[in-house]
């Protein structure tokens, strides 16, 4: 049995657990919290959960026993999906905010995986039966771009590309502050966070973490932003821009307590994605535009003075 602990911050302090809980993990949703509490397996403070309205206070440490996963069966989902590209090696999805990549407990459907399980039967193996084809991820919230291959010649061939740091990701993101330089790096290693299992935070002996970034406008209260990842650790860009006191508006995790514009969900979009082609071994580069969530918010930092 699995066993996750966190620490409630300010932000959600008088929260419902359930509601608490929901947030601070991606992984676990807030109706698998609620069946874990039925079932008894949430704790706060060494005292077993009876009530999920029951509220929490900054402080408290929450025990979620996780059960042993049982046999799975991931079911292929009339999910309709955003095709940038594909051929017989890959596909390039651009994916929706809001929607998980692969299927973990309480969330076995409506994940990116079921829908693509749905539009192809080709999808390599090598990440087994819950993450077929997905190379690399992108958070639950984190909207863009997405490479997935159609077999495992092309899933190795892309991995090594990630491991080397040859490929090519920039996301777009609106931070809080108008950051006065028009460009930089932040070199910090980054590892679990001891107080909460789930997050990730910049720790001494972690591992290594780059984010080169540059403002691409700037306003009163907050920028619009270009990061380019040279690495990919969990969570990279959010617990960088945190680490400088530039959180990403909107984000539960690592964002501020309070916020002027108001938006459920880290305003991050994977906007540019470069690689060299398994097959062709020509680099090839697709760009998305910026959806219409984030555009919209992005006309209301405009306007906050």
């Amino acid at each position: 049995m699995e066993k996750i602990e966190m620490a409630i911050t300010e932000k959600f302090n008088k929260s419902r657990i359930d509601k608490a809980i929901g947030n601070l993990s991606e992984e676990i949703s807030r109706a698998y919290v609620q069946k874990l509490i039925d079932e008894n397996s949430v704790y706060v403070n060494g005292r077993v959960v009876s009530n999920k309205k029951d509220k929490v206070k900054t402080g408290d440490v929450i025990v979620i026993e996780i059960p042993p996963a049982k046999e799975l069966n991931i079911k292929a989902e009339n999910i309709p999906l955003d095709f940038i590209y594909e051929d017989d090696d890959l596909i390039i999805v651009n994916k929706e905010q809001g929607m998980v990549v692969h299927p973990a407990p309480g969330n076995w459907g409506g994940t990116l995986v079921n829908a693509l399980m749905y539009h192809t039967d080709k999808l390599s193996s090598i990440n087994g039966v819950k993450r077929p084809g997905i190379v690399h991820r992108i958070d639950k919230d984190t909207s863009g771009l997405l490479m997935v291959a159609k077999n495992d010649y092309a899933h190795n061939f892309l991995s090594d590309q990630l491991r080397e740091h040859t490929t090519t990701r920039k996301y777009y993101a609106i931070v809080h502050g108008a950051i006065t330089q028009s460009s930089g790096t932040i070199k910090a290693p980054i590892g679990r966070d001891k107080k909460n299992r789930l997050k990730m935070a910049v720790v001494a002996g972690g591992r290594e973490a780059v984010t080169h970034f540059k403002v691409i406008e700037r306003y009163a209260k907050y920028s619009l932003i270009e990061l380019q990842l040279e690495t990919g650790r969990t969570h990279q860009i959010r617990v960088h821009m945190s680490y400088i006191n530039h959180q990403i508006l909107g984000d539960p995790f690592y964002g501020r307590n309070k916020e002027k514009v108001k938006w459920d969900g880290q305003l991050l979009h994977a906007k540019t994605l470069g690689f060299i082609h398994p097959t062709t071994e020509e680099y090839v580069e697709f760009e998305s535009e910026l959806p219409e969530y984030f555009q919209a918010i992005l006309k209301k930092v405009k306007m906050v003075q």
